[in-house]
This record gives structure tokens, sequence and C-alpha cells, in this order.
């Protein structure tokens, strides 16, 4: 019980609201790399994203295709929108390709509602080559 001068303890959902998500690589052709995303794309999502993307364009042999998996994607707003069009950028100047892998209405409704989803080569599946 609390009294009104004691705010309420923070539930284990508020505690979640906003988390980084996981964020992880593979490569399941050469030449191809799968970024993978699994939780919330918002804010929170642009640092660990961005570095992994980062990483892999400073190293040794950066990929020629970037596959960004979004299938475990829960929640897609406006700053995970912004974000996925800066790891296009990002690609687009180092003459990589980036295909989205998207599964879900998560994703896939932010993409078309706000006009994206015809700048970005979409695939429904995972890891194709």
């Amino acid at each position: 019980m609390t009294s009104p001068d004691t705010p309420p303890s923070e539930s284990p959902a508020d505690a979640a609201v906003d988390a980084a998500p996981e964020v992880s690589t593979s490569t399941p052709s050469p030449g191809v790399t799968c970024v993978t995303v699994v939780g919330e794309l918002t804010a929170e999502a642009r640092k660990p994203l961005i570095r992994v993307v980062t990483d892999l364009l400073l190293g040794d042999q950066p990929p020629k295709k970037m596959q960004l998996d979004l299938h475990g994607v829960t929640f897609l707003n406006s700053a995970g929108l912004s974000t996925v069009v800066q790891v296009h950028r990002m690609l687009e100047g180092r003459g990589s390709e980036l295909q989205l892998l998207v599964g879900t209405t998560a994703v896939a409704r932010p993409l078309q509602l706000s006009g994206l989803w015809h700048r970005f080569q979409i695939v429904d599946g995972r890891h194709t080559p």
C-alpha cells in the first residue's frame, strides 16, 4: 500500500518498457551478414544497433549485403524507423545492400503507414541468400 507521498513501486512491465533490444549477427552465406534485432525497436535500440552496423562496416570484410532481421521486434516507433533509415544510409554510403526481413505486423504496419515500405527491399522470410 502506498501513501500519497510515496510513489508506487515500479512493476516488471514498466521496467521492460524502452529496454535496449538484443542485437546479434550471423553470416548465413559469404558476403551476407544478418543482424537480428529482438525486442522493441525504439530510441533505446539506436546505440546498440548502430554500434553493431558500424563495427561490421569498419571490419576487415564489410558485408556486400546486410539483412536486418526484424522478426523478433515486438514494437516499432518513429525513433526505430529513423534508426532503420540511418542504417540504410550507412550501408548505401559504403556500397552495401540492405534487406529488411519482416514477418510481423508490429514492423510491417509502421513501415507501411510511414511510406517507408517502398524505400526498402522487404523480404518476408529469414536469412535468404
